[in-house]
């Protein structure tokens, strides 16, 4: 538990790292994006500064220095230079062209009011899940074998350019780190993962605020977020709750840059109409949130490379290399960092894609391990296998409504996709959307698991929901439904088109007063959370097979130490401070290659050479016909490891000695 002078400077470390970002991002927004006002503006600001607070920690975790006092001096320096450096573009376009003023702001009164109140169920509803994991810590098992580990493998060692190696599954060290980079800057203001379990909330209301922005330019900004509330809603995204996963993560960033597509294409009749299509600043930003979630999940590369794409096919002729060079580079920007870093290691950039046609490409020689790999492409036409798993995955995973889900999803990208020609921004959201549909159809570990038992399909869906989210999203705005929206609207408008400039200045400081006093109840509340949180956290674990539990249990008064594991899920053994060092205990190989060590003598000339103070050796599951206990056991028994805790299937010692290796049993 943080005392108060403590958890205070962790609070006002993170109020700064905000804050300038926010004063360099406000300013690069106006310059970039100066039709923008309102949401549209607020979004367009999020996203530059999300990638000013990205782009500081890698650029400091290159050179091993993402630490707590350079990385606030560096995001200062960024944003008080940007907010120097940068000068505001005049809005030289007509009133009536502005984004969110008098010609898209007018929403109706009964519209928004039923918006809000699904989407303040829909929070709640998600916000009860981040409850649950406030006093259990996180329990899912990605954020447990990777997500968790990854960040607090940045935290500790200040280090995002080498591979943080963990259990030998899917190749998993090469996965893309933007979401973890947020939850390492919280454990470095706090020195805890104080921010870890509240992250997911964050981004749940991004994703809400993105999906208001989509409907905006065309009036339906209500319908849109009811809609997309309940996209989010689904069991197969409640398990995002309270944990690492950055599902959601990927989902703003991918709504974001839809939104900026549409909400700039709405702005720019006149620039279209003179040839020049999409205003740089547009293609900049909305390019750059693409990448953006292309660094944060691997499923998000299709569409933003359709997106990027898109915006360079709808582009005037003349204008489609220019569209090209400032899509490409800012999505390059967004996510290419830790495709690069792959391709240092490993000499190639996705290491999971052994050829490209005849070529053989650099990767690692190893089996995936983990499931067993299938997507759902394979299975579309088997009906035992749609009766048996796909049918109940689709009831548990998107809730017994979802055919009525699907269709209307599947129905919002259709629409998108036949738009008329003035419309093709729509076309390039629906294009994007059916690129994630397609990305969830063929991923290797859509339907994981044994041949004809796709296990993983219904935690899988998590694939398919920004493909459902965005679909839902675009529904309100397609064509064939727009004008009927737009007149239930007009039915009740909230202000007249005269008074609206007066009213949004107005709303505008509602909104800053609104969000001060949030954030201070949020500041007075996070002290007593914080300290049940951390009391609570791991202190009864039951979310894996009994002899893990009791040592993650064990785990959590543990301080300062060197642990080596075969476990998958590791990040428990991090302790309450994040100090223990936890390492999977492997081999490593050409190409960035990482596999489990098969002999006695390499276990414990492994053991020597990491110098650490315990072992813990363990299945990941109880398995009928498996031995109690695995190899690793044996192998480390002896009279310098001393048992500190045996339970099935799990045993940790703790080491006295350097180990003989030529010592092994039998």
């Amino acid at each position: 538990m943080l005392g108060v002078a403590r958890y205070l400077l962790g609070v006002a470390e993170l109020a700064l790292l905000v804050g300038f970002a926010w004063l360099g991002a406000a300013r690069v927004q106006g310059r970039l994006l100066p039709e923008f006002r309102g949401a549209p503006a607020r979004l367009a600001t999020g996203v530059i500064g999300l990638a000013l607070l990205i782009w500081v920690a890698e650029a400091l975790g290159t050179v091993s220095l993402f630490e707590p006092v350079p990385y606030l001096l560096g995001v200062a320096i960024v944003g008080v230079g940007l907010w120097t450096v940068v000068r505001e573009a005049p809005t030289t376009r007509p009133a009536e062209s502005v984004v969110g003023a008098s010609r898209t702001g007018s929403q109706g009164v009964l519209a928004t009011a039923i918006a809000l109140a699904v989407a303040v169920v829909a929070a709640i509803h998600f916000a009860a899940g981040v409850k649950t994991r406030l006093s259990t810590g996180m329990t899912g098992f990605d954020s447990t074998w990777y997500h968790g580990p990854f960040a607090a493998g940045f935290f500790q060692s200040g280090d995002t350019w080498s591979l943080h190696f963990i259990a030998p599954q899917f190749l998993a060290w090469f996965y893309p780190a933007n979401g973890e980079i947020f939850h390492a800057a919280g454990m470095l203001a706090f020195g805890r993962d104080l921010l870890s379990p509240l992250l997911n909330l964050g981004w749940f209301l991004g994703c809400l605020g993105a999906a208001w922005c989509i409907g905006r330019p065309y009036r339906v900004a209500p319908w849109s977020l009811a809609l997309a509330a309940v996209a989010l809603s689904v069991p197969a995204l409640h398990d995002q709750a309270g944990e690492a996963r950055n599902d959601l993560a990927g989902t703003f960033f991918l709504l974001a840059s839809v939104a900026v597509v549409l909400n700039a294409w709405s702005a720019g009749e006149g620039e279209r109409t003179r040839g020049r299509g999409l205003s740089t600043g547009a293609l900049l930003v909305s390019g750059l949130a693409a990448g953006l979630a292309a660094g944060t999940k691997l499923n998000f590369l299709l569409p933003a490379a359709v997106l990027v794409l898109g915006l360079v096919a709808i582009a005037p002729r003349g204008r489609r290399l220019h569209a090209l060079l400032c899509a490409g580079p800012a999505a390059l920007a967004g996510g290419g960092y830790w495709y690069l870093r792959n391709l240092a290691h490993a000499g190639n950039p996705l290491p999971w894609i052994h050829h490209l046609g005849p070529v053989a490409l650099p990767a690692p020689e190893q089996a995936l391990g983990g499931r067993e790999a299938h997507s759902v492409l394979g299975y579309l036409a088997d009906g035992s296998v749609w009766s048996d798993w796909f049918l109940p995955g689709l009831h548990h995973g998107l809730w017994i409504a979802w055919p009525l889900l699907l269709a209307a999803g599947v129905a919002g990208l259709a629409l998108g996709l036949a738009a008329p020609r003035g419309r093709r921004e729509l076309a390039v959201a629906a294009a994007v959307g059916v690129a994630a549909l397609l990305a969830w159809l063929v991923s290797p570990t859509s339907a994981s698991g044994p041949e004809g038992m796709p296990r993983g399909f219904e935690s899988g869906l998590r694939y398919l929901a920004p493909a459902l989210v965005l679909g839902l999203a675009l529904l309100p705005a397609a064509p064939l439904l727009r004008a009927r929206a737009r007149a239930l609207a007009a039915r009740t408008q909230f202000w007249s088109h005269s008074d609206e400039n007066c009213v949004h200045a107005e709303r505008g400081r509602l909104w800053v007063r609104v969000a001060v006093g949030a954030v201070l109840i949020a500041v007075a509340v996070g002290y007593p959370m914080q300290r049940h949180y951390l009391k609570e956290r791991y202190s009864d674990p039951t979310f894996t097979v009994a002899g893990l539990d009791a040592a993650f249990r064990w785990a959590r008064d543990v301080e300062d130490a060197r642990i080596a594991t075969t476990s998958t899920r590791q990040y428990p053994l991090f302790g309450t401070d994040l100090s223990n060092r936890v390492a999977y205990l492997g081999v490593h190989g050409p190409h960035g290659g990482f596999e489990g060590i098969r002999s006695c003598p390499a276990w414990r000339r492994a053991l020597s050479a990491g110098d650490y103070d315990y072992v813990l050796t363990t299945f990941d599951r109880i398995e009928p016909g498996n031995p109690t206990y695995p190899p690793e056991a044996s192998w480390t028994e002896g009279p310098w490891a001393e048992v500190v805790l045996r339970k099935p299937p799990t045993v940790v010692f703790r080491l006295t000695a350097p180990l003989d290796p030529s010592a092994c049993p039998g």
